[in-house]
């Protein structure tokens, strides 16, 4: 099982290495990073560099395709060498995954039209212009389409995959494994749960709230 995690400049380091954690211990399976270009692919910060080690163009009939989001994911929506490498790829995938504003990418590619999907809370609602249904939920699986929503929540997807790919036991050793028992020091992880001051300051300040 060949996994791809696509990357691409000012990417989230944790929508990619989240379920690249998680999925990359399934029994038998290959993870490649892949961009246009091999290479170092820096984070949204510009701090963390992961390298590409094929380019999309290497890649041709992956199982599993991982799409990030991140701030750069807005400078690829008419990215036709990554857009088109998707609508290819996905004619055989056995899944085709995202996390966070990752979905914006599929959807910008004309796979979510029709289907239930989710992305970062503050750029949920545009998923909706592509045809897709929004929904708030963390993890969304419509057919082999399965998003997660920001950031942390694709380690929620990675063991959902890793559930139906490898079985439930294996999921839940890598679960224990990995030690993942979220207990947070804030109950501040959704729009519902903030506070609604906080949740208006950060639509204001998104790319994603219209000018």
């Amino acid at each position: 099982m060949q996994i791809a995690i696509v990357l691409f400049d000012r990417f989230t380091a944790l929508d990619a290495v989240g379920p690249y954690e998680i999925l990359s211990r399934a029994p038998g399976a290959e993870t490649v990073f892949v961009a246009e270009h091999t290479g170092p692919v820096r984070n949204d910060s510009g701090s963390l560099g992961l390298v590409a080690e094929k380019t999309l163009a290497e890649v041709t009939s992956p199982d599993l395709v991982i799409v990030p989001g991140g701030p750069g994911q807005s400078d690829q929506m008419e990215n036709e060498a990554l857009l088109g490498w998707l609508r290819a790829v996905d004619a055989a995938t056995t899944w085709t995954t995202s996390v966070c504003t990752g979905s914006l990418l599929l959807a910008a590619a004309g796979l979510l039209k029709g289907r239930r999907a989710t992305s970062h809370w503050l750029a949920l609602e545009l998923l909706e212009g592509f045809g897709a249904e929004p929904t708030g939920e963390r993890v969304v699986l419509d057919g082999k389409y399965v998003t997660a929503a920001g950031v942390s929540s694709g380690i929620d997807m990675g063991l959902t995959l890793l559930g139906r790919i490898a079985g439930d036991d294996t999921a839940r050793s890598v679960q224990l494994l990995t030690e993942y028992d979220p207990q947070p020091p804030y109950d501040c992880g959704s729009p519902e749960k903030a506070p609604a001051a906080l949740v208006e300051e950060w639509r204001t300040r998104s790319r994603h709230t219209p000018r």
